[in-house]
């Protein structure tokens, strides 16, 4: 479901999406392991040229840093 709703987006059009993505699975009880996050991000970054899997990067760096301040 992830990769369909994410293909031919990149940089800040696939923040919205991966967000809405995390928050949906996150009400259904769903939880990824880090490992489980990190093989999800490869397989998103495929295909996609160096600028854009480095702004994949940024955006779960800024992602990341948003959900850890709505949970402390």
């Amino acid at each position: 479901m992830a990769a369909s709703q994410t293909a031919g987006k990149s940089g800040k059009d696939l923040a919205p999406v991966m967000l809405a993505l995390i928050t949906g699975a996150n009400k259904k009880g769903i939880r990824f392991s880090p490992d489980e996050i990190n093989l999800i991000l490869e397989i998103l970054k495929e295909g996609k040229s160096k600028k854009e899997q480095e702004q994949i990067d940024r955006t779960v760096r800024m992602a990341s840093a948003v959900f850890q301040k709505h949970t402390s």
